[in-house]
This record gives C-alpha cells, structure tokens and sequence, in this order.
C-alpha cells in the first residue's frame, strides 16, 4: 500500500474484512441446512455472533486508522490492490443482518436496507474510479468482483428473505449483469497476462463465488424455481469448482497470511448451493451428503481459522505497513 510512516507497523488493511466474510458465509450455509431442516440453527447463530465479532473489531481499528493514512478514504478507495475489499465493510453488514432477521425481523431489516445502500452506493463509487481514472490490467484481480458481483447478488438474496420482491430483482439484475461485464475483463487479464503475485493467487478462489452466489439469489427471487437458468447455473458452478481443484496444486506453495481468508466465503457458497442440489436430488442417504458438505466447508473454514490464530501468536498475520 501507499506510505504511511518512516518505520513498519501493524495495520488493518480492508482484505482482512475477509475474515468475517468467511465466518459470515459458513453461518449462512449452517442457516440454510437448518432450513432444509438438515442441521440445528444454533450452529448458525453462534458463528453469526463470532462474525459480528470480528467484523466489528476490525470497522473500530480500520475506521480510526484510516483518516491517518496519506490520501485517506479516496486513497484508500482508489487502491488497485487493496480498494475493493473495502465492499467488504457493508456486504458482511448484510450478512449479518439476514442472520438477525431470524430473530428481530424488523430490525434486521432495518440494518439490512441500509447496509445494501451502503453497498450500492461504494459499487457505483468505485465503478465511476475505474472509469475516470482508469485500471492497470496486470493490476485487475478477482477481488474486483466484489463491490457489484458479490455485493448486488447477496443484496437480492437479502431482499428476497426481507420479503421486498421488487429490490430483490433488481438487486439481481445489478448482480448479474455486473458479473459478466467485470469477470470477462478478469478472466482477460488472467488468460492472457502474466501470473498473478503470489500475495494475490488465493484472491482466484473468488471466481467460485459469482455462479454460486447467482444461484442462490435466483432461487431466493424466484422461490426456489428449478428451472434452465438454475441448471445452467449448476453447470458453471461444477466448473468453477473443478478449476478450484485443478488450482490446489499451485495453492500448497504459498505461505500462510491474511490473503488465504479469500477462500472462506466462495467455497462456503458453493456448498450452500451444494445443499440445495443435495435436497432437490435426494439421492439415498441425502441427508448424510448434507451432513458431508456441511462439515466438510466447516472443517476448512477451522482450519483458517486455527492457521490464523498461529499466526497471530507469532506476530506474522498482520500486515506490516509504513
């Protein structure tokens, strides 16, 4: 990032907003087993509770930091690398307030409106960047997708449970459209450019997410439709994730940090869309998949999280900036 002092020190930089992301995206796949009456909701709300958490803890330091920091918010905002994960601050406020709307609707949809505002409005702020002052595309990586691709589909799924059918379409529409406008350009740089950083490669676990979240918020628009659209969303979703597959090998070389927190959510939606292809199936024994992809995403999602907290203890997760 941008200069900050003469001598290094720890600060919170917006990807680590992924942490919370992460744990936001497993309670929402324990919530949805809980649904489909596959799991207890209590998993689900206590990682929601861990979430809010974590994702406050970071908005107090990052919040109180950035003012200090040479250029401040538009710098912050206009970073290449690092500025659209600051998406992350509003769409983890969503997450979260779905999971509220369980217990205090009104009230989550409250928080709900007006962290999906939030959302809308950094995306179109940070499209109109892009735009004015143009991208390095050796610098493009597929954290771009968050501000409008993850921000918009979440929104339409929230707004589909909050009962606002109308935003909830148009929500998709944002989604949707945005997602194959950014992803070409993506994918554009990755096939034809050279390879992304090593600091960056875990950042391709976000091409996962799109088909998965685009399923999920279809379903949550349409009621659980199955129809073409949502077959044809199951497709490219398998493929997504056979291409995680085909990526493991280059993953195992890189060194633990606070960018490996960029699978946590994509995986964790690709095994809530998993869910309810296990339920719409319901192969013999279904009920022992769910179980499967259910503890399996929470096994993985641990295991982040104990790497993390071995992390910390010596002083070698959090970045170091100047």
């Amino acid at each position: 990032m941008n200069p900050r002092t003469s001598e290094p020190h720890v600060g919170i930089t917006p990807n680590l907003f992924g942490i919370a992301y992460g744990l936001a995206g497993l309670a929402g796949c324990w919530g949805y087993a809980a649904l489909l009456g596959f799991a207890p909701a209590l998993v689900s709300d206590i990682l929601c509770v861990l979430a809010a958490v974590v994702w406050l803890a970071l908005l107090v330091s990052y919040v109180s930091q950035v003012p200090r920091r040479p250029g401040g918010w538009p710098a912050e905002l206009a970073d290449p690398v690092l500025g659209p994960f600051v998406s992350l601050i509003p769409i983890v406020g969503m997450l979260l307030s779905v999971g509220l709307m369980r217990h205090e609707r009104t009230a989550g949809q409250w928080l709900f409106g007006v962290f999906a505002a939030g959302t809308v409005v950094l995306a179109a702020w940070m499209a109109g960047q892009w735009l004015s002052a143009g991208l390095d595309l050796d610098k493009l990586h597929p954290g771009y997708v968050l501000p409008a691709v993850a921000g918009g589909l979440i929104a339409a799924i929230g707004a589909a449970l909050a009962g606002w059918s109308g935003p909830a379409r148009v929500f998709f529409g944002l989604g949707a459209v945005s997602w194959l406008v950014i992803e070409s350009m993506i994918l554009a740089r990755l096939y034809f450019r050279p390879p992304l950083p090593p600091q960056l490669r875990p950042t391709l676990a976000i091409l996962a997410a799109p088909p998965a979240l685009a399923g999920l918020a279809y379903l949550a628009v349409t009621r659980n439709r199955v129809d073409a659209v949502t077959f044809g969303l199951a497709g490219y979703t398998l493929l997504a994730a056979l291409v995680q597959v085909r990526l493991v090998g280059g993953y195992r070389h890189l060194h633990f940090a606070s960018g490996f927190w960029a699978f946590a959510f994509p995986y964790a939606a690709v095994a809530t869309f998993t869910l309810h292809w296990v339920a719409y199936a319901h192969p013999p024994g279904y009920r022992i998949w769910a179980w499967i992809v259910v503890l399996a995403i929470t096994a993985f999602v641990a295991a982040l999280a104990a790497e993390t907290t071995m992390a910390l203890a010596r002083h070698r997760f959090l970045p170091q900036l100047r």
